[in-house]
């Protein structure tokens, strides 16, 4: 039997193998192209992107935008404009190895293997078949016939294709739905980026505001501990008194445990921005700084309707939109009658000359369906892909509303917290004075100990505050320069032809497709970012 099996197998392949097997593949390479071009009916609704009527400027002004208008974009290295080299290096690790960022860029792949497929529907099918079996019947069995072998071998090799005409752009139209969400995934990737570029730099400032706000405590502290011991002399001289002691106790005390919380923020901070970069909190550490410096730099001022244009988010959701549209064309399609061409064949045999003419069958045909009545299952369907389209529409606006709403706030943030800030400064300055004033008071005997403390208190709250205002103002200009886009632009968005990920006749290289749009995933080596105790950077 095994001997038998492997002329089979031989035969077999002496059949699809040479002159007609790379005749048949060429014949099928030169038809492809007609079947995915043939002439269709596209009854997709015309698509136009909606269009807003919006102000000629913004309502809002900021510091960090330049008063007149400028042909410059937002750079997309735009954290480099604050001069940290710590911030600029906790940047690159993040793009380089966070996981929910490769993640996204995953999302936008299988979006591309999903248009492969639908487009593979517009494409004839064709495969291949072999059976082969070795039988004894019994001697003994009823309906043998006297004299008749009780052994019996068969051998059966075939093909069958099939293609599906798309003479309504139904396919055509899934195809284009798909291509449009594979755009849709690359305009979320670059959101994920921006959105963990702000994320890192909001952290960071955050992590930053605490580190002064530390330096102030401790500051405040030592000052506090030798108004104590002041205190204590005056107390020990009969001079003040045991309640003028408690309050300065209380005074130190309170503001120690402050100086606890503010270490237990810093290191939840941390702790984020290290899971940020792709580490382990463990193994992740920034060493503090006892002062928050400012950075002064200008951004473009970009006119509002250039916005529309540098916002992933929009972008994002006008791809939707487009998906929408096309899906009204599948629907329509659903209407009218669907053909199916339908060929098999190939060679029968109870022996092993397979490729007789008296061995081989073969069949073709084809079937129509034309939907009649469905109890209104079609128009619901249709109905329903037109009240998604409008929705979609909806969304599109309001998300444009909301990309607006993000920049007013910034302008309006950044240049209010700026003045705040400056007059904070001023705030503090006469704090200081009032406390240097009330401690020689306190000392000459000219006044109690409740005004001294007071005037601590006072400074201490002022100092923080302008600490937190500035902080402030820093995140303020991150959520202005995210909310422009970040220095994203539309035309990074891959264009049609390179959604494809692969040819139709290409059987290597097929871990991953090239890179579209500058998105590109670890294939060879996905694990290279798993050492969680090390950070990453290119």
């Amino acid at each position: 039997m095994i001997s038998k099996l492997l002329r089979i197998r031989s035969e077999i392949s002496s059949i699809f193998s040479g002159r007609a097997r790379r005749c048949g593949v060429l014949l099928l390479a030169l038809n492809l192209t007609a079947c995915i071009n043939g002439p269709a009916v596209d009854l997709a609704p015309a698509y136009k992107p909606a269009k807003f009527i919006v102000p000629d400027s913004w309502h809002g002004a900021s510091p960090f935008v330049q008063a007149k208008p400028s042909d410059g974009e937002v750079r997309q290295d735009w954290w480099k404009q604050y001069n940290d080299p710590v911030l600029n290096k906790l940047e690159e690790q993040a793009m380089s190895s966070n996981p929910d960022l490769q993640a996204a860029a995953e999302r936008f792949v299988q979006a591309r293997d999903m248009m492969m497929k639908a487009r593979s529907r517009l494409i004839p099918q064709a495969g291949l078949g072999f059976g082969a079996s070795d039988n004894k019947q019994s001697a003994d069995s009823l309906f043998h016939a006297p004299g008749s072998s009780i052994y019996d071998t068969s051998i059966s090799t075939g093909g069958i294709a099939s293609w599906e005409p798309d003479f309504w752009s139904a396919l055509r139209n899934a195809t284009r739905v798909e291509i449009y969400r594979a755009e849709q995934r690359a305009a979320e990737y670059g959101l994920a980026r921006l959105s963990l570029q702000a994320e890192i730099a909001t952290d960071y400032f955050t992590l930053r505001g605490y580190d002064a706000q530390y330096a102030i405590y401790k500051q405040s502290i030592d000052y506090y501990k030798k108004s104590l011991s002041i205190v204590k002399d005056q107390f020990i001289g009969k001079i003040g008194s045991g309640l003028d002691v408690a309050r300065a106790e209380y005074l130190l005390s309170s503001t120690e445990a402050k100086q606890f919380d503010i270490q237990s923020n810093r290191q939840v901070t941390e702790h984020a921005i290290a899971i940020l970069v792709n580490m382990a909190p463990a193994s992740f550490t920034i060493e503090p700084v006892d002062e928050l410096r400012m950075a002064n730099f200008k951004m473009p001022r970009k006119i509002p309707s250039t916005l529309l244009e540098r916002r992933p988010d929009i972008a994002q959701m006008e791809r939707r939109m487009e998906q929408a549209n096309r899906e009204i064309g599948i629907a329509r399609a659903a209407f009218y009658p669907n053909v199916v061409f339908r060929v098999d064949g190939g060679y029968e045999d109870h022996g092993l000359n397979l490729v007789k003419l008296a061995a081989s069958f073969w069949s073709y045909g084809s079937s129509i369906s034309l939907p009649v009545f469905e109890g209104g299952y079609r128009r619901a369907q249709l109905q329903q892909s037109w009240s998604a389209y409008r929705e979609t529409e909806d969304r599109y606006r309001s998300t444009v509303l909301n990309a607006f709403r993000e920049v007013e706030n910034g302008l309006s943030q950044t240049k209010l917290m700026s003045a705040e800030a400056e007059r904070q400064d001023a705030a503090v300055q006469a704090a200081l004075k009032t406390q240097i004033m009330s401690m020689d008071l306190y000392m000459g005997g000219l006044t109690s100990s409740l005004e001294l403390i007071y005037a601590q208190v006072n400074t201490l709250t002022a100092r923080i505050d302008a600490v937190q205002i500035k902080n402030g103002l820093q995140k303020a200009s991150v959520a202005l320069i995210r909310a422009l886009g970040g220095g994203w632009n539309r035309k990074q968005l891959p264009p049609d032809e390179q959604i494809q990920p692969m040819g139709i006749f290409q059987y290597t290289n097929l871990d991953k497709p090239e890179p579209a749009g500058g998105i590109d995933v670890n294939a060879g080596n996905n694990g290279v970012n798993n050492d969680l105790t090390k950070p990453s950077a290119p």
